[in-house]
């Protein structure tokens, strides 16, 4: 039957695009051409701009390496923790119904809608020397703003949603019915998660952890707030391009933001791979 056809098979018999579709086309790439290949090429081209032995010596150098170290240590507990937390949230919201359900939506959307620079802001009117819980943090001498502790709790907090965003829909979609034949067939909980839930989902989990990897990387508004801006101790890789280029080391900026860049393009690389294996694997379920 005609409404049976795999989406192959209809993708095969779609007409050819007429003017209107090349002129859309051309439009999407010259729009990605100025706005993503040349902004890349640009960076390629200032960061080489003094040749490879200034473009080592930029990445190499002790700020620098510190600037990554804590970017990389900082996305390192971020995503774990943020990934525990939206597979639990996306699993209550999508399982259960319970009072209260709205508002933990609510709030999971929260850092979507408040500015990183408010929510920084939000942070060192809490743990700041002259903040609600500052004296007692000082009199323990713990120190949050300033230091590392509030670059890993401010990326925390900007990128809490990305998981659980991306699962519940998906966990929505799925529905309950194997989880039920799993519990009458007798299968606990965590055998119920593991091999029926987890497998479902993995794709979709995979690329919410992408997500939320690339914002932790590549955060700069909240970490701006709470660092204090301190060379080799509180920069983060954003924060340390920044000063250079204020410093009119123009070299040594674009040759740590193509740092990132790199780091961008691997993390674009992920999410095409793991676009592509999802599309695979739900062709390769349809009977």
């Amino acid at each position: 039957m005609p409404f049976l056809t795999s989406r192959s098979s209809t993708a095969s018999s779609a007409p050819a695009p007429g003017w209107l579709g090349w002129a859309l086309a051309a439009l999407s790439f010259g729009f990605l051409g100025l706005f993503l290949a040349l902004p890349l090429a640009l960076i390629a081209t200032e960061a080489l701009a003094k040749g490879g032995q200034a473009y080592l010596a930029a990445i190499s150098s002790t700020d620098g390496l510190a600037a990554l170290r804590l970017t990389l240590v900082a996305a390192a507990i971020a995503v774990p923790l943020n990934t525990s937390f939206g597979v639990a949230a996306a699993w209550l919201v999508t399982k259960f119904q319970f009072r209260g359900r709205g508002l933990l939506l609510s709030l999971i959307d929260l850092p979507f809608s408040v500015s990183p620079v408010i929510s920084g802001l939000i942070f060192v009117l809490l743990f700041g020397l002259q903040g609600l819980l500052g004296p007692w943090l000082q009199a323990r001498h713990l120190q949050v703003i300033y230091a590392p502790a509030g670059i890993i709790l401010a990326t925390l907090f900007v990128t809490f949603p990305f998981v659980a965003r991306e699962l519940i829909p998906v966990m929505e979609s799925l529905g309950s019915e194997e989880e039920e034949a799993a519990r009458v067939l007798g299968a606990s909980g965590w055998q119920t998660f593991w091999r029926v839930t987890l497998p479902n989902i993995k794709w979709g989990l995979f690329y919410g952890i992408i997500l939320c990897n690339a914002r932790a990387m590549g955060e700069f508004g909240a970490v701006s707030v709470v660092s204090g801006h301190i060379r080799g101790q509180t920069n983060t890789l954003p924060l340390h391009v920044e000063i250079l280029y204020n410093e009119y080391s123009f070299s040594a900026a674009f040759a740590c933001a193509s740092l990132l860049a790199l780091l961008a393009l691997l993390t674009l690389g992920l999410k095409s791979f793991i676009e592509w294996r999802g599309r695979a694997a739900s062709q390769e379920a349809l009977p």
